[in-house]
């Protein structure tokens, strides 16, 4: 980097000790040379500058009450990240491991997602290190509803549309949503992932998993494969692992693999998908009861080993950074030719450059995973028109959607980095255009 290594460099010392942000930075700016090469008003203007201060960073307690009537006290965020092409838009993630760093690397990336889906939203992320697991219903309506009590002052249809993340399905987006309701006096599409009776979109659920293989399955055509007759393996056993499993078995490939926080199953037979539902959906159970029922299935502690066994197609759709570059040359050694990414920046920088190097299909995240984020979008325009489509009608936009992505990544790379398969270049630039333009267009002063 020439041009944009100062912005790098502003962005160390500005924001210390938030690895995460740094890392999803780099990995953007490093792809963005040769566009601000082409348009020197836009490094004149401070749109890389502008681009990586977040518009608005909003930090808060949350306290509550627990089942043992002892009050508790968590922190939530909420990142306002860029508002250039519409209302912010993007998830809650309830987790431990939340702190501002990571808000700020998904709030980031969000931007390029949300352009990328060709529909007016913006970027933001929030969330909360409170943890969910072996809390009570009670217990956890009692935070959503103090959460929701500060949220609710910065947020709104027209303004900031949250979603679900980790540790944030449809019971948290209900109690969420009803404490929106009481404070707010209105029934408007403030959040999505609603339920199905008030307000939320038939094939939300699926969206991400079935957009990632979508957007796979246009990437491998392109170099004239399939998913038929392929072994996958998938990471994480959440909405996004189960549908992408639902979705690749779909188009013909044998999942063989998922994992949780915990470890991982390894099914040699091909993962059986309506116990993994009873199991995460219904039982809210880890991954390892699976093996107590499956003679052929086996199961190991430790979620990472998972990338050791041999597969065609790796789907990423836990967590970020769990493919190292150990376990990227493991995957790659074993004979690995595919991997798109599900969850958000599940490959480090050094596992991507292998990927590179070794030039393998790969799917990046931003591009690979916004079919959620898109369905969404979806959701925001049904509640609009106070209509409700089809579970075809959104599965068939999305798809296309999907499409549109793969064909605008490719073209992108083509274009500035003259190498149609680097869709990490390619994701990242044809992002980056409509948010670069939509902010020279709105002034300095935006």
């Amino acid at each position: 980097m020439k041009l944009l290594q100062p912005v790098y460099d502003s962005v160390l010392a500005r924001n210390p000790n938030q690895p995460e942000f740094h890392q999803a930075v780099y990995e953007v700016l490093q792809t963005l040379e040769p566009v601000m090469e082409k348009h020197p008003e836009w490094v004149k203007a401070g749109i890389v500058e502008r681009l990586v201060e977040p518009e608005r960073q909003i930090m808060f307690r949350v306290p509550w009450v627990d089942d043992q009537g002892n009050v508790q006290v968590n922190r939530g965020f909420r990142v306002q990240f860029n508002s250039a092409i519409g209302p912010y838009k993007g998830g809650l993630r309830f987790h431990p491991s939340v702190n501002l760093s990571i808000i700020k690397f998904l709030g980031f990336e969000q931007i390029f997602k949300n352009s990328l889906t060709t529909l007016p939203i913006g970027g933001g992320k929030g969330g909360s290190d409170f943890d969910p697991k072996g809390k009570s219903d009670r217990e956890i309506m009692a935070f959503c509803q103090s959460f929701m009590t500060e949220l609710s002052k910065h947020i709104g249809a027209d303004t900031d549309v949250p979603a679900g993340d980790i540790g944030v399905g449809g019971r948290e987006i209900g109690f969420l949503y009803g404490q929106y309701k009481r404070l707010r006096n209105e029934f408007t599409g403030v959040l999505t992932g609603k339920g199905l009776g008030w307000g939320g979109s038939l094939a939300r659920t699926e969206a991400t998993g079935y957009g990632l293989c979508y957007f796979m399955d246009n990437a491998l055509k392109a170099h004239g494969k399939s998913f038929e007759g392929k072994t996958v393996v998938i990471s994480g056993s959440g909405n996004v692992a189960i549908y992408a499993c639902e979705k690749a078995t779909q188009l013909g490939a044998k999942v063989v693999a998922l994992s949780d926080s915990n470890g991982y199953i390894y099914d040699p037979d091909g993962i059986d998908l309506a116990a993994v539902k009873e199991i995460k959906e219904v039982k809210r159970q880890r991954i390892k009861v699976y093996a107590e029922t499956h003679k052929n299935a086996t199961y190991t502690e430790g979620c990472r080993g998972i990338w050791t066994i041999k597969c065609d197609i790796a789907l990423p759709c836990a967590t970020q950074n769990e493919i190292n570059e150990e376990s990227a040359k493991i995957l790659l050694a074993n004979g690995c030719w595919a991997i798109g990414e599900g969850a958000n920046m599940p490959s480090t920088n050094e596992a991507i450059a292998l990927y590179l190097q070794n030039k393998i299909i790969f799917g990046p995240a931003k591009a690979a995973n916004a079919g959620g984020v898109a369905t969404s979008a979806l959701e925001m325009c049904q509640n609009s028109m106070r209509y409700s489509w089809t579970f075809e009608e959104v599965d068939a936009k999305l798809k296309q959607i999907m499409k549109d992505i793969f064909d605008n990544a490719t073209a992108a790379a083509e274009e500035y980095a003259g190498d149609k398969d680097n869709l990490v270049a390619g994701a990242n630039i044809a992002g980056f255009l409509k948010v670069a333009k939509a902010m020279y267009a709105q002034g300095v002063a935006y």
